[in-house]
């Protein structure tokens, strides 16, 4: 893409891959809502005071935001992208209910006829730094298409699933297999100590082997370590996801029983006050330890 891209949302995940952008020499225009998050642009990119300044004359808008309320306010909301004449395409990297995306594809193309492609992300911060992300798409054919080329700069994988909803719909399959994986992690991880074995091993023995995921290396030692600082992911978004899993499944009856028991033990870390932590304090809920 030669002309101008605005990237709203600058949290763990968005700033990572703005990053990326600006060091390929994009024409880059920032937001975020705490304009603190912005400053490491400076000098960068251009840094908007709202999301309609940000997008106007942008060739594409990617969103990168917490939940679906904020993703709604930056689009509808005061400053929001309704209010930019022309808009083309919104990519949104965020994690919502396919229900939500579709109606706010739907306002927005009517209101602007700007198109939109939902785009979820899975591969963690150390993904988003490297350019390693899986990118699921849903959207039309030709919205992808132009999309294509920015977005593959930011990913190992890239995938168009659909029309509109069907990225934020495998992102949800995703986030079952990861959600369920980290609790697991986590079990094994509490075993091991717990029957004496030196768990900061388990990761160099198991790996190759059936047990051996990308959660389970990236997780495991840090469980291990009792290492949280730098959070890569917290229970509170993954447990975002999962709710909105079962939401989701409710119309079609999909089983989720292990789903259900990764929810409430992510729910769990509630009662320790480490909702917001590491993911990787999960492991406190099985170890018993209280934080200090």
């Amino acid at each position: 893409m030669s002309g101008t891209i605005a990237f709203l949302g600058l949290g763990l995940m968005g700033a990572p891959m703005a990053r990326r952008l600006a060091q390929a020499g994009v024409d880059l225009t920032v937001w975020n809502r705490s304009r603190e998050k912005a400053a490491p642009f400076e000098g960068k990119a251009r840094i908007a005071e709202t999301p309609a300044d940000a997008a106007r004359g942008a060739e594409l808008v990617c969103l990168c935001l917490t939940d679906a309320k904020a993703v709604e306010a930056v689009v509808f909301g005061p400053g929001g992208l309704v209010e930019v004449e022309g808009l083309a395409r919104v990519i949104d990297f965020s994690s919502i209910r396919p229900d939500t995306t579709r109606d706010i594809a739907a306002r927005l193309k009517q209101a602007t006829g700007a198109g939109w492609i939902d785009a979820p992300v899975s591969g963690g911060v150390p993904g988003a730094e490297q350019g390693t992300l899986a990118i699921m798409a849903g959207g039309s054919d030709e919205d992808v298409a132009v999309a294509a080329p920015l977005v593959e700069s930011l990913c190992a994988r890239f995938t168009h699933m659909g029309p509109v909803g069907a990225g934020q719909t495998t992102k949800l399959a995703n986030q079952i297999i990861a959600g369920c994986t980290i609790t697991i992690v986590a079990e094994a991880v509490n075993f091991a100590e717990r029957a004496g074995i030196d768990a900061s091993k388990l990761f160099e023995a198991l790996g190759g082997g059936f047990a051996d995921s990308k959660p389970f290396q990236i997780f495991g030692p840090r469980m291990a370590a009792r290492d949280y600082e730098k959070p890569l992911g917290t229970a509170r978004l993954m447990l975002k996801d999962l709710d909105t899993v079962r939401d989701t499944a409710r119309p079609f009856d999909a089983m989720l029983p292990m789903t259900a028991t990764a929810a409430e033990l992510l729910r769990s870390t509630a009662a320790k006050d480490l909702l917001d932590a590491d993911i990787s304090a999960l492991i406190e809920m099985y170890a018993g330890v209280q934080k200090t």
